[in-house]
């Protein structure tokens, strides 16, 4: 072989092993530039609210308006006298102002209003576990707790890194991000767990 047939051979080796050195990093990495990283995905400090929560609203002296409510999948709240109420991205608070601020003066004269979370919306897990689907939260769940929910599993997975789906309130605004997790990330109500398909 001459010297330019080697110096060929050399530059192709050195080109395949670049390409298998960065399918190996983007596997590494989750192979999503776009996922942010699992330190971002921190346990939100005040709980928001969203489609699928159950609250209970409590306005005293008024048996009427006091009750069981769902956050509708729109992120409105319907409620009585004053029509419907977007409390996608409020935290509990922010929401028994919102009322307040509804039905003062026009119904109510200073009202006072309790707004408490009963029941969490579920979060869903998707891809390689045997039964995908939706799952009621539990306080302080990690994703580990949401693939047993799921059954376990399929053979094809990969069991080490995994992607969740968080929504982010901006005002009262929802926003999507994706985040890589691990086994032991905790989980919020309305996550979204992808497990994928391992490589190899």
């Amino acid at each position: 072989m001459t010297d330019r047939g080697r110096k060929n051979v050399t530059r192709y080796g050195i080109g395949i092993l670049s390409t298998l050195a960065l399918l190996a990093f983007l596997a590494g990495c989750g192979g999503d530039p776009n996922a942010l990283p699992a330190s971002d995905l921190d346990p939100p400090s005040q709980y928001t609210l969203g489609s699928g929560d159950h609250i209970h609203i409590i306005v005293y002296g008024e048996q009427d308006l006091t009750g069981d409510y769902t956050i509708e999948g729109s992120g409105n709240l319907a409620f009585p006298l004053i029509g419907n109420v977007m409390a996608r991205g409020l935290t509990t608070q922010q929401l028994e102002s919102t009322l307040k601020s509804k039905l003062s003066p026009a119904y109510l004269k200073n009202p006072s209003i309790n707004v408490a979370v009963t029941t969490y919306r579920p979060f869903y897990i998707v891809g390689e576990v045997k039964n995908p689907g939706s799952y009621p939260y539990v306080d302080g769940m990690s994703v580990m707790n949401a693939v047993a929910l799921a059954g376990g599993f399929t053979y094809r997975a990969r069991e080490d890194e995994f992607y969740i789906t968080r929504d982010t309130p901006n005002g009262q605004r929802a926003e999507s991000q994706k985040y890589l997790a691990y086994q032991q990330t905790p989980m919020a109500p309305g996550d979204i767990v992808t497990v994928r398909e391992r490589y190899f």
